[in-house]
């Protein structure tokens, strides 16, 4: 487990991340209304601030990287969607932002070559890997961003990251004054991400507490001993983790958030509908991954049937929104919109929030 402080990067800070909410000039894509509790923007609201971008040193390779951490198996998908986001933050019309992902790719030296910008991808909109599936990822952390920030300015101060991953949620957005962001994830995943950003000597704008554990097995006690505080309303977020989870394990995670969520408390998660045909399975996005940076995300993916989870909290007496992504593609005016045969068809992003009494 580690502690560090909130306070602003060394060095000073450059620019302000534009938050980038409204439509394309001259789109026709229509806007949809979502409401604060599944993280949408209200027409003619202005989003929730970023924090000011950090001063960053220009990304450059490393060598060590955690055994059994971050460069195989689900800790892979990590630094996946880390090159994701370093694309889409030169983007100039950048979703989201995020001054640290490139730094993650280059500390990985086996992956040190993946892209990092757009301009290492040729026909970037076009790339089912980087361009399709990259802006996916950009898409899902503007929308988490914007859920997260939400319940923090709806008076939320505690933060629960499951399966963390490279987030750099504590760093990069404008958290009000005595947040504290918890982030589980397994210890080699943890190991990695500490290493690289105590080379940046990044600093969180948040109280950031991390706790190295692999979810499958009983987390609620690491989180307790680390502060936790079953009283006080949490925001959770399971964002990227239950599609690879067993449908049993699920349950469990959704169960445990409820058993220790007061009232006020949201969860946001990422799931996976349904069974994809073969032709879906077949499609660019997967075998794109898989046979370009060795990503087989189908064989990652649990096969099970998924849990109804919004239904089991919706029983509990949360309310809940499911959204899919094309909701917020046509709110904010770009980012993936449905195709034949499409691999992200089935995604879905859920907001639940148990009211207060």
């Amino acid at each position: 487990m580690a502690e560090e402080a909130a306070g602003a990067p060394p060095g000073g800070v450059q620019g302000e991340v534009p938050a980038a909410s409204q439509g394309a000039k001259g789109s026709n894509v229509p806007v949809v209304p979502l409401s604060v509790l599944d993280g949408g923007v209200h027409a003619g609201e202005d989003p929730p601030p970023y924090a000011a971008s950090p001063a960053v040193p220009r990304p450059r390779a490393h060598r060590a990287v955690e055994e059994g951490g971050i460069e195989e198996g689900v800790g892979l998908t990590a630094l996946m969607v880390a090159a994701a986001r370093a694309i889409e933050t030169g983007r100039p019309d950048a979703l989201a932002r995020d001054e640290y992902a490139a730094h993650f790719v280059r500390a990985a030296p086996a992956r040190a070559h993946w892209p990092v910008c757009p301009q290492d991808v040729p026909g970037l909109d076009a790339d089912p890997l980087w361009g399709r599936l990259g802006r996916y990822f950009a898409l899902r952390t503007r929308v988490f961003d914007d859920h997260l920030l939400r319940r923090a300015q709806a008076g939320t101060r505690q933060v629960v990251l499951l399966g963390a991953g490279l987030d750099t949620r504590a760093y990069r957005l404008d958290w009000p004054a005595g947040s504290i962001v918890y982030e589980l994830d397994r210890p080699g995943v943890l190991a990695f991400k500490q290493r690289t950003l105590d080379a940046l000597a990044a600093r969180p704008r948040a109280h950031r507490v991390t706790i190295p554990i692999d979810l499958r097995l009983d987390w609620t006690a690491a989180l307790l001993a680390a502060g936790f505080d079953p009283a006080a309303p949490t925001a959770w977020l399971a964002e990227g983790l239950l599609l690879y989870l067993p449908p049993a394990a699920e349950r469990h995670l959704v169960r445990t958030v409820h058993d220790h969520s007061a009232p006020g408390s949201a969860l946001a998660w990422e799931a996976k509908l349904g069974v994809e045909t073969e032709a879906v399975r077949t499609s660019p996005v997967y075998t794109a991954a898989r046979d370009r940076i060795g990503v087989d995300l189908l064989a990652l993916f649990d096969p099970e049937p998924r849990p109804d989870s919004a239904a089991d909290l919706a029983a509990l007496g949360w309310t809940t929104a499911v959204r899919t992504p094309y909701d917020f593609s046509r709110r904010f005016g770009r980012g993936p919109l449905p195709e034949p045969d499409d691999a992200l068809a089935a995604n879905r992003w859920t907001f639940a929030g148990l009211p207060e009494r």
